[in-house]
């Protein structure tokens, strides 16, 4: 886990897949996926949805990982049915609170190396409580007073006025017993029993000479009490890192969502910053959004494998096309590789076969006994290359039929030439749901102004992964609406920087620049030229190929610009060629 540290500056979907490879360890589950949504904290089967903080620059990534950690927590040792049975309130907030502190103990105790991450996320919460505290209801802060307890925390000045340190006094064996729980149920009953014991303190029915809270501060007031203790910057929680924390809320809606303190904080409340702060806040969102395309949400982004679902007479008959424009060119490579290859020998070796020209030195030097030599191991074609396709609406018609065959040449010939390669297509297509969240968010009152994709997700494809041996499905290449060129690089770029290869090309298909139907042009532009240069920083080779149109030389330092459709493919294999041979 500690390894993570190094992984601060990574972005984007490589950064979600890294989380996601965390997941899968941590919950021994193959195929478990992260995203970030607006919508989250949640755990869902197969996905852990973690709240949208992680493109904006605006939050560690230790503290995303801290997340990450604890809502895998909840995945593995609570009975996320039973919660979710719990209608929306105090009862259901403060029985999660519960329930994290048991299953995070849990983990720790699997896993030592999380505690550095979920202490990250303890002073998160803290700060976020801080900003948020002089509109809370009393309930809530209740709520973050008996997390502060289960964690060991000491209140600050501002969080400790007479009428909650009153209920937690009176409550004090109540949370005594909500450490030592070991089953969801009985964290469920620990705060219906936390409730109850509130409840009758502030009727009256429990003999208390300390806890004399105004009639408009408990439980069930819908008017949130202003703090009589001024905020400052001296009075910001900073508890112990080495504690634990407890993941949010996974419930999201209604009153509760937005009134949650600590991690359960609504999108709209997180994203609102203190007095102070406020000028620097949007000074650190403008230079984000000038740099990144950041979206709304990933969670309806939809990734479809189709490697060896296409029709195999189609795929054929693509074949026989390509072949009769790239076979000359293929072979033609093949002796130029071959030639390559044999040219490339290791000398001064004690076995192998003789060396002529060491010849003299033998004869001249009685001790010399070096004078073999071997030849080295091929590593010309440890080349892995993939093929990433624009599917916007603009590439229907000649265009995307070209740009399937030359898949399809180059898929053809490079297998034929011992190059593993992978065939990817991308656009983007208006979602319900994410315009649904658009809504919600809206209507909340969140500040949506960092984001640059709001009611379009990824519709993202494999048409031939990387060993796969079937390639049919490079037939079913279609379009779809639009093109956020720097995010579907990002991911392309990602995938092959996981596959093992000594050298990876990245060969981009596109025949404009990048657009969305809900996204300012100018941050597409800003952000593909950051994700181009990262990438290439990462060692990955990118060469970008226009179709009819030079808008690549904007983009990608390598480029070509093909102005005839009828030589895409021979001109992508010749320059793909080139690159093959230059070492």
């Amino acid at each position: 886990m500690n390894a993570m540290h190094a992984m601060r500056d990574t972005r984007g979907f490589a950064f979600e897949s890294t989380l996601s490879k965390v997941a899968r360890v941590l919950t021994g589950q193959y195929g478990v996926t992260v995203a970030f949504s607006p919508d989250g904290p949640r755990v869902e089967p197969g996905r852990i949805v973690i709240p949208d903080y992680a493109l904006s620059g605006g939050i560690e990534r230790d503290v995303l990982i801290g997340y990450l950690d604890l809502l895998v927590a909840r995945a593995k040792h609570s009975s996320l049915a039973q919660m979710d049975a719990l209608p929306p309130g105090v009862v259901a907030n403060l029985a999660q609170v519960i329930e994290d502190r048991r299953v995070c103990a849990q983990l720790l105790d699997e896993y030592p190396g999380a505690r550095w991450f979920i202490g990250k996320l303890r002073v998160h919460a803290a700060e976020q409580a801080r900003q948020r505290w002089p509109k809370l209801h009393w309930r809530d802060r209740l709520g973050w007073l008996v997390e502060r307890a289960l964690w060991d925390e000491t209140p600050t000045r501002t969080e400790a006025s007479h009428s909650l340190l009153a209920a937690l006094h009176a409550a004090q064996d109540l949370l005594d017993e909500s450490r030592r729980i070991r089953s969801t149920a009985q964290s469920i009953a620990a705060a219906q029993a936390l409730v109850a014991r509130v409840r009758a303190l502030s009727a009256g029915d429990v003999n208390s000479m300390v806890f004399t809270a105004d009639p408009v501060e408990d439980l069930d007031t819908e008017t949130a009490v202003s703090s009589s203790v001024p905020l400052n910057d001296d009075d910001t929680a900073l508890p112990d890192q080495d504690n634990a924390a407890s993941p949010p809320s996974d419930k999201s809606g209604g009153a509760q969502a937005e009134n949650a303190v600590g991690m359960g904080q609504s999108l709209a409340d997180a994203q609102q910053p203190s007095a102070r702060s406020e000028g620097e806040a949007g000074t650190a969102s403008a230079a984000a959004r000038a740099r990144l395309s950041i979206p709304l949400a990933t969670e309806f982004d939809e990734i479809t494998d189709v490697t060896g679902q296409g029709d195999s007479a189609t795929w054929r008959e693509l074949r026989a096309q390509a072949r009769a424009d790239t076979a000359p060119l293929k072979e033609k490579l093949e002796r130029a590789l071959s030639a390559d290859e044999r040219t490339r020998w290791r000398r001064e070796q004690e076995r192998g076969e003789i060396d002529r020209t060491a010849l003299a030195k033998l004869a001249t030097s009685p001790g010399y006994r070096t004078p073999f030599r071997t030849q080295r191991a091929a590593k010309g074609r440890d080349v892995a290359v993939t093929l990433l396709i624009d599917r916007s609406g603009s590439m229907a018609g000649r265009k995307i039929e070209l740009a399937r065959l030359c898949a399809t040449a180059l898929c053809d010939a490079l297998t034929q030439l011992s190059f593993d390669c992978e065939v990817l297509g991308y656009c983007s297509l208006e979602s319900a749901p994410m315009k649904q969240l658009y809504e919600r968010q809206l209507a909340a009152g969140a500040d949506l102004q960092r984001y640059n994709r709001f009611v379009e997700r990824l519709d993202l494809k494999v048409y031939k992964r990387f060993g796969a041996i079937d390639p049919s499905g490079i037939a079913t290449i279609d379009c779809g609406h639009e093109n956020p060129d720097g995010e579907a690089l990002a991911w392309a770029a990602t995938r092959l920087a996981d596959h093992q290869a000594e050298r990876r090309i990245l060969i981009v298909f596109s025949d404009g620049y990048p657009s969305t139907g809900d996204g300012d042009p100018q941050v597409l532009r800003h952000d593909l030229r950051e994700r181009v240069a990262a990438i290439q920083k990462r060692g990955i080779e990118l060469l970008g190929i226009g179709v009819l149109t030079d808008a690549v030389e904007d983009f990608y330092p390598h480029n070509v610009v093909v102005s005839r459709l009828a030589e895409l493919p021979s001109t992508v294999f010749s320059v793909l060629s080139s690159m093959l041979l230059t070492r």
